[in-house]
Formats: C-alpha cells, sequence, structure tokens
C-alpha cells in the first residue's frame, strides 16, 4: 500500500535528540562559526562577512548539535563564553539555526550550559549583551537587565544572569530530548 505525504518534503528535519557541550572536535568548532555566520551576518546582517573578533581567541565555544542514531550530526546552536576579568564571565553570540528555533529548549539550554560552566569555573557574575528581542526569552531565565545600550547600530540590555538558579558544573556536555507527542489510541 502507497501512502501520499503531502508537504513532507518542504518540513524541515527534526531529530528527537540534541547534545549540547563545549565544542571539542575540528568540525564541532567549523560547524560553531559557521552558524554564527549564517545567522548574524546572513539573517540578521549584523556583520558583513564574518563575526569572528579578538574574543574568539580566548572564549570557550559551546555547541548544540542534532543527533542521528545518538551521534552528534550537525550544528544547530552556538555561545561562546569568556572572562572578561577576574570571576566576571561574559556569553556572546547566542545562535540558533531557524529550523530548530520554535522547539523553545535549544537557546535555553545553550544558555544554561554557558551560564553553569562559567559558574563552575570561578564566576562571581555573568553578564551578556542581549538582543533587545530577546530581553523577555533571557528574563524568564533568571536574569535582569542591567540598562539599554546600542551595538552595532541594535538595541542592546546590558543583562546579568541570577547565578543561582544555575549551579556550577564540571560536566563537558548535556543531552536535551525533544518531547515526543503522543500518539492517540484509536479504539
Amino acid at each position: 500500500m502507497s501512502v501520499m505525504l503531502e508537504g513532507v518534503k518542504d518540513r524541515p528535519f527534526i531529530p528527537t535528540e540534541y547534545v549540547v557541550r563545549l565544542a571539542r572536535t575540528p568540525w564541532e568548532r567549523a560547524g560553531y562559526h559557521a552558524l554564527r555566520r549564517e545567522v548574524f551576518c546572513a539573517e540578521q546582517h549584523v556583520f558583513s562577512e564574518d563575526d569572528q573578533d579578538a574574543i574568539d581567541a580566548v572564549a570557550i565555544p559551546i555547541i548544540a548539535a542534532c543527533c542521528i542514531a545518538g551521534m552528534p550530526d550537525r550544528i544547530v546552536g552556538a555561545v561562546r563564553i569568556h572572562e572578561a576579568e577576574p570571576g566576571v564571565w561574559r556569553g556572546s553570540r547566542l545562535a540558533v539555526h531557524a529550523d530548530h528555533r520554535k522547539l523553545g529548549r535549544i537557546g535555553a539550554e545553550l544558555i544554561r550550559m554557558a551560564v553553569s560552566t562559567a559558574h563552575g569555573l570561578g564566576a562571581t557574575r555573568f553578564l551578556a549583551q542581549v538582543q533587545e528581542q530577546n530581553v523577555l526569552f533571557f528574563r524568564r531565565l533568571h536574569w535582569k537587565s542591567l540598562g539599554v545600550i546600542t551595538l552595532h547600530g541594535l538595541l542592546h540590555h546590558d543583562m546579568e544572569a541570577n547565578l543561582s538558579r544555575y549551579p556550577a558544573h564540571g560536566q563537558d556536555q548535556t543531552w536535551l530530548l525533544r518531547p515526543q507527542p503522543r500518539l492517540r489510541q484509536v479504539a
């Protein structure tokens, strides 16, 4: 029996499993930079050709990868962290591939991994400059705005994470499983 599935070819593949971890292989680092270029250069036009800067030389890159058969397959999320001054850490360049933003948990898990990792490395404060459209999302994740600034011609908020909500850890990865819809039983 043959079944015609309308609209399937236009829908992106959404995996059931993701891993969020410190980027540790050359392909993960390449995917991390490619995703940042896609989001900040091609999509948002914040930068013209590349978003890399001097911070990349000292930053710890963190990625979210979708998995196939339990193995990371494609980088779909990225963020970087660095110690700006003793005890004060910053996160920046948070990016999630457009096809994976509706899941709602990838960005939050990248933020959790970033802040908890920095906390485990001695952070007493964790700051980020957050684009205006993402401020409410960060507030829901226990961040507060310290004021409005303009960066690259866009409104941002200087924001600070409530470290008590992000326990320090030394994990280099976490798994994020996407909840699957329940199949209805037909009697």
